[in-house]
């Protein structure tokens, strides 16, 4: 268990909720990953205080199988701007379950997500989040921190 303090995003957010159902999820998901990077959007984010970056789920309207927002984005400072086409997400503080994921990608994180799903931690649905980072920069044995917000 992990307790966290707040901390303010800026990136994209996908138009319309998604679901796990169907496999919907992970193409919304991917087409957003895919703009994020082929848009260099990182580097285009101001008052950047790390190189992370953050694939969140947030706004849930239930439990892992009803719809959700997801957000792809860079901490930054409190005073940064927004730049015209991003948004920002406010993640509040709150207690977190840490998963580690390992392998290659993308197929290691669906299967730690697999594993959360199955899992019997008591998980609040406030918001989850997973970290890219220098570990996770080889997509043959990526190493990704998810964290699931608890009660």
């Amino acid at each position: 268990m992990i307790k966290l303090k707040g901390f303010i995003l800026i990136g994209l957010a996908l138009e319309e909720k998604t679901t796990n159902e169907n496999g919907q999820s992970a193409i919304a998901c991917s087409k957003l990953w895919q703009r994020f990077l082929e848009g260099g959007f990182a580097d285009k984010i101001p008052g950047r205080i790390s190189n992370e970056v953050f694939a969140v789920y947030h706004n849930y309207e239930g439990d892992y199988t009803k719809p959700y927002s997801y957000f792809i984005g860079c901490k930054v400072k409190s005073d940064a701007k927004i730049p015209e086409g991003m948004n920002r997400l406010e993640i509040a503080g709150s207690r977190y379950q840490l998963f580690k994921s390992y392998g290659k990608m993308p197929d290691c994180i669906g299967k730690t997500w697999e594993e959360i799903w199955k899992s019997d931690i008591h998980r609040a649905y406030l918001t989850d989040f997973e970290v890219y980072d220098e570990k996770s920069q080889d997509q043959n044995n990526a190493e990704i921190d998810i964290y699931i917000s608890v009660i």
